[in-house]
Parts: structure tokens; C-alpha cells; sequence
């Protein structure tokens, strides 16, 4: 698969890195959330691409000061995004734009110390999850937090809603969740129902291995992906029942992210801690398949078979902890302090 490959040094390990919605049709903003610094920032970046083949060099556009590690983030829109932190907080920032006058990243909303530990002392949010202008947090304290975008109160706090750390969240449908916890049980929740306890719980796979992430497919909420730290892949089909369809042995190390291409949902990206980043793609005579209705990812029988898998960039001695997937174009950010702009990946089959 023949594509470019420009990486940056920006002087930071970088946790979080996501492209910004198309700004007036310009794909070529983003934002990187950085860890493991004295004071942490979410910064906004830009670059132009100039004639082909020419090396592409982002540029820092603005600014936003952060307390604690980037734990992630998310957009709401082209302007609002959201972002959480190792010191309990979660933000809602807009970049405000204005004719003739550099961006800025202005904090509108901050929810301070919504994960707290027994003692009182702030705990790390680990992740959360958006759906329209809904919020859901979850930390290493086990509480789930509802909040909105349009107030500055906590909607609904789950204290206790988990023994233990939970290390990732994803919506199922406007009024139910999904989280994955330090011991490998995932629970669904109904936020909207007055108990505090989980629908439904049931086991990332027989050994207490703990996901990463969790990530629903763009089209079909019910098809749940989820990365673990032993470099698998599970997948499951919601509607059937809580065993996964399958379960797909891929990196060497923890699986940090999982994307569907926005576009081409036949289309999954992950990056890992031991330095890969891979595009799964379904093989010619698969993704003929697609056109009758069949869902590659549910292919119960030999899913490997209908998949291929490229190695996007050559491996990193360090772990590539996020990534994000515009049109035919891959960000990924690393702990070797710095991003990479992968170009003209083929996703249009």
C-alpha cells in the first residue's frame, strides 16, 4: 500500500491526538493532549500540504494549559471538544475562531474533582465517552459520571458502580453504557434507571485481562470491538449475546486504540505499545460481500481469512498510544515525543 510518512518532533509524549472535524472543509487541524510532563497542555496544530510528495510540517496554532496527564479526548463538533485528566477534572473547550486572528482554546465548562478517591484526594479519569451532547466519565475510584455539555452540574454520578478501576467506557444506545474494568468484566449500564447496578455483566475472556478500549462500529452500536492488554482484538454482536463472535490475536503488545474509519466502516486501525500501527482491511472477495449486508467484523468462520492486515509505518521503539483517521490520512502520537502524519492510506475500495 503505497503512502507517506511525515513524523514531527514536538518535544512531549504525546497521550491523545485527534483531528479536528472539518473546519470550512479543511481536514488539516488537530489537537494532541500530552502525559508525563510538569504541566501538561492540549495544543491545537495545523499544517498545509504543498505540492506532492513535499515533506508536511504541522505547525502550533494555540495553546490550552491542562492539570494532570490527558486521559483523553474527544470532539463534539468542529468547535467543542472534550478532554479528562489524571487529576479527576474533565473539560469542555472551544476553539474560537475569528476573522483575521490566530485560534484560541478557551475552556467553557470544567467538572473539577468529579473522580475522587475514599480519602477525598482526586483520582484519575481513565476515559469517557460522548453521545450528542452527552458525557459519561469513569475513573480508577469505580463511579460513573453523566454530564452535559449544555450544564455545568454533574447530571448523575454511579458512585461506586465498579469495584474497582474502570479503564474504559462506550455508549451502546442514548441510555446505556458499556465499561470495561482492571479485572476484565465488562458491565452494561442504563444510566437513565434509577438502580445503581449493572444490567448485565460477562467476562473480556476466561483470564482476568484487562481492556484498553472499547470502541462501537460507526453504522451498528451493537458491534462492540475491544482492545486488551495482552494485543487482542474481541468482538461481539450486542444483540445476540455477551460471547464474542470473535476474538483475533494481533499485536505483541496492549492494544491503546481502536478506529473504524469514519467513511469506510469495513475499515479498523489500532495502535499498540509495542510500536505498530495496522490497518485491517477486508480482502477483495470480502468486501464484495459487504455489498450484500455482510458485516466482515460478524464473520463468525475464519475471519482471518477475509482480512488483510498492513503495517502502516515501520515499528517504534516506543508505544504509540493513540491515533485518529480522516478521509485517507492516519495521525498517531507516541511516547517518543513525537506525531506522525501517515498519508494516502487506501481505504477506498
Amino acid at each position: 500500500m503505497a503512502h507517506n510518512i511525515h513524523g514531527t518532533f514536538v518535544s512531549e509524549k504525546v497521550n491523545k491526538i485527534r483531528w479536528r472535524p472539518d473546519f470550512m472543509n479543511a481536514s488539516h487541524y488537530f489537537v494532541t493532549g500530552s502525559w508525563d510532563n510538569d504541566q501538561n497542555s492540549i495544543k491545537l496544530w495545523d499544517f498545509q500540504e504543498n505540492e506532492e510528495d513535499a515533506e508536511v510540517y504541522p505547525f502550533l496554532v494555540a495553546e490550552f494549559p491542562h492539570n494532570g496527564d490527558i486521559t483523553e479526548v474527544k470532539f463534539l463538533n468542529g468547535d467543542f471538544f472534550v478532554a479528562s485528566s489524571s487529576s479527576g477534572c474533565v473539560s469542555l473547550l472551544k476553539i474560537t475562531s475569528e476573522h483575521g486572528i490566530d485560534p484560541l482554546i478557551e475552556r467553557k465548562i470544567y467538572w473539577e474533582g468529579v473522580h475522587k478517591f475514599p480519602n477525598g484526594e482526586n483520582c484519575p479519569c481513565t476515559a469517557f465517552c460522548t453521545y450528542d451532547n452527552d458525557i459519561v466519565s469513569v475513573g480508577e475510584d469505580g463511579s460513573i459520571n453523566l454530564l452535559n455539555a449544555q450544564n455545568q452540574n454533574v447530571i448523575r454520578t454511579i458512585e461506586n458502580a465498579d469495584s474497582c478501576s474502570i479503564r474504559c467506557v462506550a455508549f451502546l444506545k442514548h441510555s446505556e453504557i458499556l465499561t470495561g474494568n482492571f479485572r476484565g468484566q465488562l458491565k452494561i449500564f442504563d444510566i437513565r434507571a434509577p438502580k445503581s447496578q449493572p444490567a448485565t455483566t460477562f467476562m473480556l475472556s476466561g483470564d482476568q485481562i484487562s481492556p484498553l478500549c472499547l470502541q462501537n462500529h460507526p453504522t451498528q452500536r451493537h458491534l462492540v470491538v475491544a482492545g486488551d492488554e495482552e494485543g487482542s482484538i474481541t468482538i461481539w454482536d450486542l444483540r445476540q449475546n455477551t460471547y464474542p463472535v470473535n476474538v483475533l490475536d494481533a499485536h505483541e503488545g496492549g492494544v491503546m486504540e481502536i478506529h473504524f474509519h469514519p467513511d469506510h466502516p469495513d475499515q479498523l486501525f489500532t495502535c499498540s505499545t509495542d510500536g505498530d500501527v495496522w490497518h485491517w482491511s477486508p480482502k477483495c472477495g470480502s468486501a464484495s460481500s459487504l455489498l450484500n449486508g455482510e458485516n466482515v467484523w460478524l464473520a463468525s468462520e475464519a475471519i482471518k481469512n477475509k482480512l488483510d492486515v498492513f503495517t502502516l509505518m515501520p515499528k517504534l521503539h516506543k508505544p504509540i498510544n493513540s491515533l485518529d483517521v480522516n478521509r485517507n490520512k492516519v495521525l498517531c502520537g507516541c511516547d517518543n515525543e513525537a506525531v506522525y502524519l501517515i498519508n494516502g492510506v487506501n481505504v477506498f475500495k
